[in-house]
């Protein structure tokens, strides 16, 4: 698995116009090709009345890359969403943009620019975020020891994803897997062993 992939935070949409064409970009970050369908498969029914249906996705699962121009001039549609897609270096997201014609030709160029501009707008709107490969790492401690476990976790910018209050506190935090072990010989040293560590679970955060 790598270590890091960027994508997209949430769903989210963005408009422009061009020459009294509007382009709607609906943007959705996914895992899975089932999940960027059914998405494309949404949009086509909330704009039902527009001609063309534009998209484009990339995902880390198999390294899998589809688009579509959908009825628009071929190369002038689809593929400058890809492109916008992988010049951003995003993946595990899906960009549709839905045009309405508005009664003036864009010519080959013009398509290219709208809808790679749109496909951008759309993207923004869903802010770029970098999701890094961690590993749950649990201390647990005494009271006394809790102070300086939070402030050494959030001191090296790992995120504290649970605190259990019971005989002992119990911390999880997200640590990238590459830095696991250094967390873990950092905790140790600096509470002179009075510690217990244990790992859990592995995802993208």
């Amino acid at each position: 698995m790598k270590e890091s992939y960027r994508t997209v935070k949430h769903i989210a949409s963005d408009e422009i116009v061009e020459k009294r064409s509007r382009f709607i970009a609906d943007v959705k970050p996914v895992e899975t090709e089932e999940e960027a369908v059914a998405f494309l498969e949404e949009i086509k029914k909330k704009y039902w009345d527009a001609k063309h249906h534009v998209y484009a996705y990339v995902l880390e699962e198999n390294n899998i890359q589809r688009y579509s121009d959908d009825g628009e001039p071929a190369g002038t549609a689809g593929v400058p969403v890809l492109e916008m897609i992988k010049k951003e270096e995003l993946s595990n997201l899906i960009v549709v943009v839905t045009r309405y014609f508005g009664g003036i030709l864009l010519g080959t160029g013009g398509l290219v620019h709208a809808y790679s501009k749109s496909a951008k707008a759309g993207v923004e709107a869903a802010e770029p975020v970098t999701m890094t490969l961690c590993c749950e790492v649990t201390v647990e401690c005494d009271y006394s020891l809790l102070g300086k476990i939070q402030s050494e976790a959030l001191g090296k910018g790992y995120t504290v994803s649970n605190t259990d209050y019971a005989e002992n506190v119990k911390i999880s935090v997200l640590v990238p897997t590459s830095e696991v072990l250094g967390f873990e010989a950092d905790m140790i040293d600096k509470t002179n062993g009075r510690v217990g560590i244990k790992q859990g679970k592995i995802g993208y955060y």
